[in-house]
């Protein structure tokens, strides 16, 4: 067989579901063959409270994408280990066994390297794919979560976004400049369904955060809630009441086990899938 159609019938065919009702009506899936590799969504830390949505996500990816079993693998801990997750997995003799996807908004230098370092001494063959953003998706799973906590609502006739409770947003993202810069990109996107001024900080400078609400009080919006640019399974979770808090902002849920998500790690394991078998 050539390598030409090895690759045809080990990659994953698009599919259409029936349209169903709601935001996310006609979404495209990907069935995967049998014997394709598998989906391993990559958790930070250890396994604790709130990481159920990593299994809520891959719930979400099997059911509504995939058609098979995606797992969970913790990067820290003896609970669900990411090493231990692939480590069970069957194994074929020079045959890829697992797409590893971070669980991440968007690149993080010290959760890619350690998805990396796992890939690299995992027991079996495998792959790390890209992180989930920046991406389109990131921005309308934000826009769902705003309106969810009445900050911002859609006008479902004109498909256009009319802004309630908040004329100004700061994208909060975990990490240094380089997260910032890339959640940059889902806050212009952002803003563009709003309508609305999007400024983005990290949660871990507080005085960012405080630098960017008044800049936008001072450029005219009357009220200023936060975004927060992260799933809920992240360490800095817990700093989003506070931040919000400190400039006087109501502030979103995380983006927790939202249907873009999962569609994002199924795209994002496809396209890593399909890279592997081009080399």
């Amino acid at each position: 067989m050539s390598p030409e159609s090895q690759a045809s019938d080990a990659l994953p065919s698009r599919r259409r579901r029936a349209p169903r009702g709601g935001r996310h009506r006609g979404d495209e899936s990907f069935l995967l063959p049998p014997g394709s590799p598998a989906l391993v969504l990559a958790v930070p830390g250890a396994r604790r409270p709130g990481t159920e949505i990593a299994d809520e996500l891959a719930r979400l990816v099997e059911i509504e994408h995939t058609g098979q079993r995606a797992h969970v693998g913790h990067l820290e801990g003896n609970e669900a280990s990411l090493h231990g997750i692939l480590a069970g997995l069957p194994r074929q003799e020079g045959e890829l066994a697992a797409v590893v996807v971070p669980l991440s908004t968007g690149p993080d230098p010290a959760l890619d390297g350690a998805v990396r370092a796992a890939v690299a001494n995992a027991p079996v063959p495998a792959v790390a794919a890209e992180p989930l953003g920046p991406h389109p998706l990131i921005a309308e799973a934000l826009h769902d979560r705003l309106a969810d906590a009445g900050l911002a609502r859609a006008d479902r006739i004109r498909m256009m976004t009319m802004v309630t409770a908040a004329s100004g947003f700061v994208v909060a993202t975990p990490g240094g400049p380089d997260a910032v810069r890339q959640a940059e990109v889902t806050g212009v996107l952002l803003a563009s369904r709003l309508a609305a001024p999007v400024f983005t900080a990290s949660l871990a400078d507080e005085a960012a955060v405080k630098a960017v609400a008044e800049q936008l009080r001072a450029s005219g919006a009357a009220s200023v809630a936060i975004a927060p640019h992260l799933i809920g399974i992240e360490p800095e979770t817990g700093w989003v009441a506070a931040a919000g808090a400190a400039v006087g902002a109501a502030q979103a849920a995380p983006l927790g086990a939202h249907p873009a998500l999962a569609r994002l790690a199924a795209l994002r394991y496809v396209e890593a899938l399909a890279t592997a078998l081009a080399d």
